[in-house]
């Protein structure tokens, strides 16, 4: 016969004393069941437990799964914009502490901040050392790509545009005069000694086409106002004066024509006037590489009268025959304003700028650009 297990003797306290071979049993009846031998035994027993319950009593951290490492590509090639080079964009571009950076800057002899900057030569030197390569590749400036927007432009969205014709020629040839009576219009008897001073631009239209004139001052002293209406032409008006021939001022007209690559229409004024030589106008525009047709040439020359209108309509038959068969300008009205300023002033409601508009559309409230000066388009005003 078994002896019965004797009870198990009461210790100090009152504590009950285990034998030492039941210790691990005992420890597991204190620690009590775990989770999973309690999920394993209602699964047993037929419970019906859901997945969110399961998912609920696993969500410990030994059951979540580890975040990857992310391990840091190495930096081959890195560009730089500017120069000098910030050491806080530096360090930024090659992945170093900037305090390293410093550091190899002071073991150079080099004093330097957290906020100072270095020359890119010394730059690439750094990442030379870590094995990468710095390249410079300096910002395009506003203006370059404000360029890049308004000569994005689609050929489909064009459409034909006025043409720019500027007249040129001696001081007192009848240049005004003449677009005076093209325009209906009194200007050079506003003007200072019925000299003009100034660069006007104006629009009219003949024989259903519309053309913007430009008139540039004739005087010696007014030499860069008639390079800039050389420049912004489709068509140059040389206006010569019958009775006096070709004089100084004609020959810089010429000469900025030539310049600007635009062709020319020689308009010989003053007919009506006693001693008007035509021929000899003619033959005297030879010496400056001008050969009209009646000697060979490609240069159209009109006789005209500022004064009666003799010939002006021959001259704007001329110039839309030339724009129609030769030039055909076209603009595309749905992009940015891009233009010349030909003049500018200050007036007493402020900047004044007589600005020509060759391509896209220009609004109030518009911001401007030209060359370092920029301003905003408050109001407009044409020659009407």
């Amino acid at each position: 016969m078994f002896a019965p297990p004797s009870a198990p003797s009461k210790g100090k306290g009152g504590k009950k004393a285990y034998d030492k071979g039941n210790n691990n049993n005992a420890f597991e009846d204190k620690k009590g069941p775990n989770k999973k031998s309690i999920l394993r035994r209602e699964l047993e027993n037929g419970m019906e437990i859901d997945d969110s319950e399961i998912a609920r009593r696993f969500k410990s951290k030994k059951y979540q799964k580890q975040a990857p490492v992310v391990t840091q590509k190495a930096i081959e090639k890195a560009v730089i914009n500017v120069d000098p080079v910030p050491i806080k964009l530096l360090s930024e571009k090659i992945g170093k502490p900037i305090a390293e950076l410093m550091k190899m800057l002071l073991l150079e002899g080099v004093m330097k901040t957290i906020n100072d900057s270095i020359d890119f030569a010394t730059a690439e030197l750094i990442a030379a050392n870590y094995g990468i390569e710095l390249e410079l590749k300096a910002d395009k400036s506003a203006e370059e790509k404000l360029e890049e927007l308004i000569t994005d432009e689609s050929v489909d969205n064009t459409e034909p545009r006025a043409p720019i014709v500027t007249i040129m020629g001696h001081v007192d040839h009848g240049k005004t005069s003449l677009l005076d009576y093209i325009r209906n219009s009194h200007v050079a008897e506003k003007e200072a000694g019925g000299i003009t001073q100034h660069i006007g631009a104006y629009t009219i239209e003949k024989n259903g086409q519309t053309i913007t004139f430009i008139d540039t001052p004739g005087h010696e002293a007014f030499t860069s106002m008639r390079a800039r209406g050389a420049m912004v032409t489709d068509i140059a008006i040389i206006v010569v004066a019958a009775d006096d021939g070709i004089m100084p001022q004609t020959v810089e007209a010429i000469n900025h024509a030539k310049a600007a690559g635009v062709p020319i229409i020689v308009a010989i004024n003053k007919i009506d006037k006693h001693g008007a030589d035509i021929d000899r106008v003619k033959r005297e525009l030879l010496n400056y590489d001008v050969v009209v047709g009646e000697y060979g040439g490609d240069v159209t020359a009109c006789p005209v009268s500022a004064k009666t209108g003799q010939g002006v309509e021959d001259l704007i038959d001329t110039i839309n025959l030339f724009v129609s068969e030769e030039l055909k300008p076209m603009a595309n009205s749905k992009i940015p304003a891009r233009g010349t300023v030909i003049e500018a002033k200050l007036d007493k409601a402020g900047p004044v700028a007589t600005i020509l508009v060759q391509n896209g559309t220009l609004k109030i409230g518009d911001f401007m650009v030209a060359g370092s000066v920029c301003g905003r388009v408050k109001s407009m005003v044409n020659d009407k």
